[in-house]
């Protein structure tokens, strides 16, 4: 088996979750960020992305990822749980089949992963 690559599917989960937030227009949920018109959230949300998937990409090319797998997975849950959490936020426009599917199979293979390890 290939390693660590439960991870790898929850991570592409993750990564499409975050094309379909701006969909949904995640950053009407996010304090402080909800505070914003629709056109200054989205740019500062779509913004904020970059160095995060920087850094993400580049911890990802070190030689020793394992505490940062191990981090991801635990982020994985935890994003289930935050979406859970907000669920019923007014401005929550993660409802479809879609959605869900994105947001449960990022937390189901990072459990699988720590589950595995």
């Amino acid at each position: 088996m290939v390693e660590n690559i439960f991870f790898y599917v929850g991570l592409a989960f993750i990564l499409v979750h975050e094309m379909d937030a701006i969909r949904c227009r995640e950053w009407r949920i996010f304090p402080g960020l909800s505070l914003l018109n629709d056109d200054l959230g989205f740019k500062i949300f779509a913004w904020a992305h970059l160095p995060i998937f920087f850094i993400l990409f580049w911890g990802l090319s070190q030689q020793n990822i394992d505490g940062l797998v191990v981090g991801l997975d635990i982020f994985f849950i935890v994003h289930v749980a935050l979406h859970l959490l907000f669920l019923l936020h007014k401005n929550n426009e993660f409802k479809d089949w879609l959605s869900w599917a994105l947001i449960l199979g990022a937390g189901f293979f990072g459990s699988l992963d720590l589950f595995f390890k």
